[in-house]
């Protein structure tokens, strides 16, 4: 996998809490936390930081190598993006936490689950793909994350069912979650139901409302009429 490194600098006392002011000279506030080890305050260029999120969607998953400087000396830190924070309206990302990974030591990360290609049964027959499951939960070394699981959908016929099982894993890689569960269904399509005595529209339908039928007058009442005349 190819490493990603991110320039960081260390926080200087005068500078936490001051995230405003970082903000406007171009900077994003930073977090690194570390299981045992002392939570560092950072700071990185927010225009590093886009090119990087644009670069790898998002950046979820991602293994990042921060070089860290501004302290007693440089300093390197593998870690992942724990949350991003970001403006209610204009969506500028206002603040990041890390998590320190060892490259050495598997973890449990959530990836999504994703289709691939028309299935059969909804191109042919009518069906409809439910996917049931979109994300679960993996274990492995940070740089065996893979960025999403992949289902190739094409020979699904209606009544078909993908469980977890089925789905491939890269090497290394564990799922952890019921291997019964159904991540897709392909299931027959909805037919309307119709209520008793309702007509069905093309099936000899005819209008509600009541024919009226004219009365033809007979002739001994017409002859009636005209004496009255």
């Amino acid at each position: 996998m190819e490493a990603i490194y991110l320039e960081a600098i260390l926080r200087q006392e005068k500078e936490v809490g001051r995230n405003n002011s970082l903000r406007r000279d171009g900077f994003v506030p930073c977090v690194v936390y570390g299981e045992g080890k002392q939570t560092l305050s950072l700071k990185l260029e927010r225009s590093r930081i886009l090119k990087f999120m644009h670069a790898h969607h998002g950046g979820e998953n991602i293994v990042i190598t921060l070089k860290i400087s501004g302290g007693k000396k440089d300093e390197e830190r593998a870690v992942l993006v724990k949350e991003i924070q970001r403006h209610p309206v204009n969506d500028e990302i206002l603040h990041m936490d890390f998590n320190e990974v060892s490259l050495t030591k598997k973890i449990i990360v959530t990836v999504p689950i994703q289709s691939e290609g028309e299935a059969a049964g909804v191109k042919q027959e009518g069906g409809t793909l439910e996917q049931i499951i979109w994300e679960v939960e993996v274990e492995c070394l940070p740089t065996q994350i893979p960025e999403k699981l992949v289902v190739d959908v094409t020979a699904m016929k209606i009544g078909d069912t993908v469980h977890l099982k089925d789905i491939p894993v890269p090497a290394g890689v564990t799922l952890k979650h019921d291997l019964e569960a159904i991540v897709f269904s392909l299931v027959a399509p909805h037919k309307e139901e119709v209520a008793p005595g309702e007509a069905v529209p093309g099936e000899g339908a005819t209008s509600a409302e009541p024919e009226v039928i004219k009365k033809e007058k007979k002739p001994a009442e017409e002859s009636e009429e005209t004496k009255s005349e």
